[in-house]
């Protein structure tokens, strides 16, 4: 027997309510961390429509949303099984790498709105010195997240050997 069918249904279903709950807490969308949940606590990390659909009891039009958000936000990847026109969703290993380093090129947008509202409104301006502030907050965190991101790569590649 199979330590996928020796697990408790109920049990994981709890464990992805349960860890939704906490995704929807931090300002994941519902449904998109339910999914999130599911394909997490898959054996293989992939699941149909369908087999989403059924395990979390919801319309194909939701696991369509839920998926649509993830992809976007590099959560998820899309598949196609071979010779087939169906869809299998997938989360990897390292898609917390992934998202957060995806988010880099959002900082960097914000970092040049950012200049050019200091520009606009005068870096000697109440505003201004707010928006400065927040600029050289957000370059210190996109230079700190580049250096624990390979710091990370490493302490992967010893746990994981990947």
């Amino acid at each position: 027997m199979t330590d996928a069918a020796r697990r408790d249904p109920e049990a994981v279903s709890n464990f992805v309510e349960s860890f939704a709950a906490q995704l929807v807490e931090a300002g994941m969308q519902r449904m998109p961390a339910r999914v999130f949940a599911a394909l997490l606590s898959s054996d293989a990390g992939t699941m149909t429509a369908a087999e989403l659909g059924e395990q979390l009891r919801i319309s194909p039009a939701a696991v369509s949303g839920a998926v649509r958000y993830l992809a976007q936000t590099h959560m998820v990847s899309r598949e196609r099984e071979p010779g087939s026109r169906r869809e299998r969703y997938r989360v990897h290993g390292d898609q917390w790498y992934e998202a957060l380093t995806n988010r880099e090129a959002l900082i960097k947008r914000w970092e040049g709105a950012l200049r050019e509202g200091v520009s606009s409104l005068g870096a000697d301006t109440p505003a201004g010195r707010r928006m400065a502030e927040t600029l050289a907050f957000l370059e210190f965190v996109e230079g700190e997240v580049a250096a624990m991101m390979e710091r990370w790569r490493v302490h992967r590649e010893k746990l994981f050997g990947t």
